[in-house]
């Protein structure tokens, strides 16, 4: 398939997308999945098409930048605890980030190799090791947009799979703390509340804290090697 071509399926995927965007915020569905109380009660009288409602949602809200996925993530946890709906989130934005991956690697990358050639291959840019790591870090600091990693990993040379076993990896720990989140606000108890937001902040600085540690351990060892010459 040419360029050409490829840009056209891509601009239709787009329109898709922009179009399915449109539909959510006329029929209203928009408003019900801001709304995590109205999507937990929605699901839960959906019975067993909760869990795919919820999974579909996710996978949307990844792919449609402007969707947001939290509320989705906690009314999950509302309505199917802390267990079943972090499998839940895990499962729609693991599948999401591998489609906007997929569409960005089908549309995108030919180009940016025809503009870029051998020079995607050479330094960090071309490390596998490098960019997994890259896309770890991000999945674990909430600041950092998942969905325009996951279409910007498409763009560079990190293999499929090994995006697919980092991104799993790195949105486990976040999709049951949202999901326990959700959990804990349907029972109301605020202290419990209040240890979930704690627990989930304390996450999203782990990997800061690491560089920070990392950037004062390199610099005591260039001093000591500087006061021993």
């Amino acid at each position: 398939m040419n360029v050409r071509t490829k840009l056209a399926v891509g601009a239709l995927l787009v329109a898709s997308l922009a179009g399915a965007y449109w539909l959510l915020h006329e029929t209203g569905a928009m408003a019900t999945i801001l709304d995590t109380s109205a999507l937990h009660s929605r699901v839960g009288q959906m019975g067993p098409w909760g869990p795919v409602a919820i999974i579909a949602l996710m996978v949307l809200a990844i792919l449609i930048s402007p969707i947001p996925s939290a509320p989705i993530a906690l009314a999950a946890g509302a309505a199917y605890g802390h267990g079943w709906g972090a499998l839940y989130v895990l499962l729609g934005a693991g599948v999401g980030a591998m489609a906007a991956f997929g569409v960005a690697r089908f549309v995108g990358h030919q180009t940016v190799q025809r503009w870029f050639g051998g020079r995607l291959s050479v330094g960090l840019v071309g490390s596998q090791n490098v960019l997994m790591g890259i896309v770890l870090v991000s999945r674990l600091l909430p600041f950092l947009s998942f969905d325009i990693v996951s279409y910007a990993a498409g763009l560079t040379v990190l293999s499929f799979w090994r995006f697919a076993i980092t991104t799993f990896a790195g949105i486990a720990p976040t999709s049951f703390l949202l999901a326990h989140f959700g959990s804990e606000m349907g029972s109301g108890e605020n202290n419990r509340i209040l240890f979930s937001v704690l627990a989930l902040g304390g996450l999203s600085l782990i990997p800061i804290v690491t560089k920070l540690y990392r950037d004062w351990r390199a610099k005591r060892e260039a001093a000591v090697t500087t006061e021993s010459e």
